[in-house]
């Protein structure tokens, strides 16, 4: 794999993609982010101290927070980033990386963030006109040079800063916006600069992105028909956002997404429906082409039916773009999802709010099951992924039995049947929350985990499986360091053996409950 370009403990952090597998690089190895993101007034100095000791308790090795305009630029050309140096000292005092989310133009299809000297000028940071030419419509026009250029500037003093006062990379990604689009039925900006753009030629850049070949051309309507409208905004945000991220990178090159609020995977509706202009799925090609700053699109996915879960997956983890799901629930059954992620290639997983402003210990406990089954395993684990050499499965109502296929070797998993009982007697658990991870070290050695299942070995070749040694990893300690000297993340790099595994532990295949436990299996047989 292609990373030793970036080696080293001080290098950039970097997306890579090698024959479509991708992997976030931070200190010169790959990163998997086992995240969370707190709720979105949650980046107050007086409200921090209910967000580090969630994040501590559910061992995330990734907190995503924002930053937002109208506390980043209070005054017009005057900068406070104090919240951000406070962020960056409480995060390396905690061991923990971040991402951080640039609330400016757009969060949520609205401009709710903006300073309080641009919501002062509507004229100059104007909201979008409805088809009626008359309406205003409470989302931000992207026909807004003067919105461009402010948003522009602080976000690009915002990363000038980061350069300067983040010299160990605590931050390893930035979100450019949020959600951005419009909801309320309008699907696109009719103001006159709108419509004057609309009625011109589609760029040729689009076009040839697209491999469209029309010849002598169109505007927009022509060419894209009854899409038109959306494709037309979709290409006008992701300019805008585009130029705002180029800005930014040009002060300090971070690696950037923009993530999406999303239209129904399996059966979406009219574009009048869901969030339009923003990077849906089937506006990927139009927002790559228009923002090539921007690094990864990611879904934000509130679906509770796993098919549509997984059917997001599938749109969003492409040969061209790192799967990321940066906003989710995690919440009981839904944490399962993050192995459906894995099971994909994902770069890392992240659900929202996971904060003490609205939650308790009980509400996290699924995601903080996940991440302490993960923590000691990461660093190979996210290397593996890279090399696609990670199989991950979740538990499904009527799928008690699972098999992955590692050529030499199968790992057979059972959903249920825990404790002193065969793998073949998986009776299923009553609500499917079971998840289980298989990685290949060698041909006959692998990482394992899971949990409220178990997992056993079988030779392609007929023989019988020999457990040779079975070795748990030491769980990882979490500790402060007050200094805030720290460059972020317990992020152990070797399998430290906490124990062997034996009788009751093996006799029985390899039962995983409720207790974390990742484990270095190498097989043999007899």
């Amino acid at each position: 794999m292609h990373i030793t370009a970036q080696a080293g403990n001080n290098a950039l952090p970097q997306v890579v993609n090698d024959a479509g597998h991708h992997a976030l690089i931070v200190d010169g190895s790959p990163f998997l982010i086992l995240g969370a993101q707190c709720h979105n007034s949650s980046a107050w100095p007086g409200i921090l101290p209910k967000v580090w000791p969630a994040i501590d308790y559910l061992h995330a090795n990734t907190l995503e927070i924002p930053v937002y305009w109208e506390q980043f630029e209070p005054e017009q050309g005057k900068f406070d980033a104090s919240i951000v140096d406070l962020i960056l000292k409480q995060a390396r005092e905690h061991n923990v990386r971040l991402v951080l989310l640039w609330f400016g133009t757009w969060k949520n299809g609205s401009s709710h963030y903006l300073p309080l000297w641009a919501k002062n000028r509507p004229d100059l940071f104007p909201r979008m006109i409805a088809r009626d030419g008359q309406k205003r419509v409470d989302s931000p026009s992207p026909f807004a040079p003067v919105a461009l250029q402010s948003d522009a500037r602080a976000f690009s003093a915002l990363m000038r800063h980061l350069k300067s006062a983040d010299p160990v990379h605590t931050v390893i990604m930035v979100q450019v916006e949020n959600e951005p689009g419009t909801w309320g039925g309008t699907v696109r900006d009719y103001s006159p600069e709108a419509e004057k753009a609309f009625a011109s030629p589609v760029p040729a850049e689009l076009l040839q992105a697209l491999k469209i070949d029309t010849g002598a051309g169109g505007n927009w309507t022509a060419i894209f028909g009854t899409n038109a409208d959306e494709y037309f905004h979709a290409w006008s945000v992701a300019r805008f956002i585009g130029q705002v991220a180029a800005a930014g990178k040009a002060q300090f090159p971070l690696p950037m997404y923009v993530n999406a609020a999303l239209r129904d995977p399996l059966t979406p509706g009219p574009a009048s429906s869901y969030e339009s202009g923003g990077a849906t799925d089937n506006v990927l090609g139009i927002w790559k082409a228009a923002a090539p700053a921007i690094d990864i699109l990611a879904p934000d996915i509130y679906q509770n039916d796993s098919a549509k879960y997984r059917a997001v997956l599938d749109h969003y983890g492409r040969p061209d773009n790192a799967l990321f799901v940066p906003e989710t629930i995690g919440a009981g059954a839904n944490a399962r999802m993050c192995f459906a992620a894995l099971s994909r290639g994902a770069i890392g997983w992240s659900p929202f709010g996971l904060d003490y402003t609205r939650l308790t210990e009980e509400a996290l406990a699924p995601v903080g099951l996940n991440y302490r089954m993960l923590e000691p395993i990461m660093r190979e684990l996210a290397r593996l992924n890279f090399a696609g050499k990670v199989q991950a499965v979740e538990e499904e109502t009527g799928r008690e039995m699972e098999t992955l296929d590692f050529g030499a070797w199968k790992a057979v998993i059972g959903f249920g049947a825990t404790g002193r009982r065969k793998i073949t007697d998986a009776p299923g658990n009553a609500t499917p929350i079971g998840r289980a991870l298989v990685a290949q070290l060698a041909e006959n050695q692998f990482l394992v985990t899971g949990a409220y299942c178990k997992i056993d070995f079988k030779a392609a070749s007929g023989g019988q499986r020999d457990f040779l040694r079975v070795e748990e990893a030491a769980p990882v300690e979490r500790t402060t360091h007050s200094s805030g000297k720290g460059n972020g993340g317990p992020v152990p790099s070797a399998f430290h053996v906490l124990r062997f595994w034996n009788g009751d532990e093996t006799d029985w295949s390899l039962s995983f409950d409720s207790a974390p436990q990742a484990l270095r299996v190498t097989l043999g047989m007899y």
